[in-house]
């Protein structure tokens, strides 16, 4: 049905050119946050605490069960277990997204929480490693359905609210990944840290089930919230839908080699692949380069001193991501901010041996200390370097609303960011081992006249990610 001021009757040569006016301010009138993104935001926060939450206790946890009695095999050990949750995850995630395509998104959504309740829960029950695997591996296939809450998102918003939308969307999973790790360092052994408050039998006997107790009930938090405030938004699915259900139902469904033939989705595919490893490689090398001595390249922090800077960087990114990216979002083309979002990744990387440069300078060798002066410089440094990794990590949300602005229609667009997903989990699974491995090689190493080969290689990276979404941004310009 047309609007008013476009049927027949209104485009008499005598209507009023103030009607039309009108109907156009009120066009531009800002769409309220809905009502569900509190849920969908609450529901998504419990993917990151449920993932991270046994960072801090995991090797205890594999030592107290007597896994190996040798203390250099148990990092091989608990970086097993951490990383059979993303395999997990990685296998399933294209699946889940293709599934709310046909049954709905709130189905799948309930039906994950469920099942991560669970499997987080069972994780404090654990007492060998098979257990904890194949927990681990429970709980990566529930969590497997992060690209339908993307789908969702792109649902209830609509483009004069998705700006704010996705900007607290993106926030969610670095929020989680900061609690999560305070939840399992904080609620673990708590019968051995205060045995007069919790010094019963059952705690004393399984040390690890509290966090995982308080992360279980984080994700049924989520769940009630999903139940009572997330309503279906699959179009096919929605109460009162005008969707030719026949129609639907008969069209055959396109699978993942059909989406990749359309350019523009396989375009992205390439870039969510590359902008994945390199976030990924930075948030592994930065460490590594914090922790690295001075007379190798690196600045010889403390562990205090690195917490410092990645609680720096969590602060960083709240602050753009709620502050200045929606502003962003409202004023340029997504497709414009994604690429140059991208080309603040070769300046970060560009910029990180100068660190040390900086704090060479001011370095005392006798008393292993850095002159006042010099340490601020090296702070400032930081905070410029951590703000241009922020600014580009910010391609995450853009990259969202490009997914969901490209699928071939709205119940594609579950399949889509699956996809997307998935290879962003691929491109996160082996980016850790790469980046640390030519890490490794560059330390101590005077190849490439001195210049870290660990900058060279990334800059590579980076270019290549570049040029792609710069392809990226003329085919949209072009659509």
């Amino acid at each position: 049905m047309n609007p008013p001021h476009l049927d027949s009757q209104s485009l008499d040569e005598s209507t009023p050119l103030l009607e039309d006016h009108v109907d156009l301010e009120a066009a531009k009138r800002k769409t309220p946050l809905p009502r569900a993104l509190t849920a969908l935001c609450v529901a998504r926060f419990s993917d990151p605490i449920s993932y991270s939450q046994l960072f801090p206790y995991i090797n205890k946890m594999l030592y107290d069960l007597r896994v190996t009695d040798d203390m250099a095999r148990i990092g091989f050990y608990s970086g097993l277990v951490e990383s059979i949750f993303a395999v997990s995850q990685t296998l399933t995630t294209y699946t889940w997204a293709r599934a709310s395509d046909s049954v709905g998104r709130r189905p799948i959504i309930l039906i994950c929480a469920v099942g991560l309740a669970i499997a987080t829960l069972l994780l404090g029950f654990c007492t060998s490693l098979a257990d904890i695997i194949f927990v681990r591996a429970l709980a990566g296939f529930f969590a497997g359905n992060v690209a339908v809450y993307h789908a969702v998102l792109a649902e209830i918003t609509d483009s004069s609210n998705s700006p704010r939308a996705y900007s607290l969307y993106a926030f969610i999973w670095p929020l989680g990944s900061t609690i999560g790790p305070l939840i399992g360092g904080s609620f673990s052994n708590l019968g051995t840290k205060f045995p007069q408050l919790w010094g019963y039998d059952f705690i004393l006997a399984h040390p690890y089930f509290m966090p995982n107790f308080v992360c279980a009930l984080c994700v049924v938090v989520g769940l009630c919230l999903s139940y009572f405030y997330l309503e279906e938004t699959l179009p096919a699915k929605r109460r009162g839908s005008s969707i030719n259900m026949g129609v639907t139902c008969q069209a055959p469904r396109l699978g993942a080699l059909d989406l990749l033939s359309i350019p523009m989705l396989r375009a992205l595919t390439m870039s969510s692949f590359t902008l994945a490893f390199t976030a990924t490689a930075f948030d592994v090398v930065f460490v590594l380069f914090c922790y690295t001595p001075i007379e190798q390249g690196g600045l010889s922090f403390s562990v205090t001193e690195i917490g410092n800077a990645l609680s720096l960087n969590g602060l960083l990114l709240a602050v753009f991501q709620l502050f200045i990216m929606p502003s962003l979002l409202r004023k340029y083309r997504s497709s414009s901010l994604y690429h140059t979002c991208t080309q603040c990744w070769p300046l970060t990387f560009a910029l990180m041996p100068l660190l040390n440069l900086v704090v060479r300078r001011g370095y005392d060798d006798d008393n292993e200390t850095v002159e006042l002066t010099t340490n601020l410089t090296l702070w400032i440094g930081i905070v410029l370097i951590l703000s241009c990794s922020r600014i580009a990590s910010a391609a995450f949300t853009t990259n969202m609303i490009l997914i969901r602005d490209n699928a071939p229609n709205p119940s594609y667009i579950g399949a889509c960011s699956g996809l997307m997903q998935m290879i962003m989990c691929v491109s996160r699974m082996f980016s850790p081992a790469f980046i640390s491995s030519v890490f490794a090689l560059s330390v101590g190493n005077n190849l490439l006249w001195g210049y870290p080969i660990w900058v060279v290689v990334m800059l590579g990276s980076c270019c290549i990610g570049c040029y792609i979404s710069h392809k990226i941004k003329i085919m949209d310009q072009q659509a």
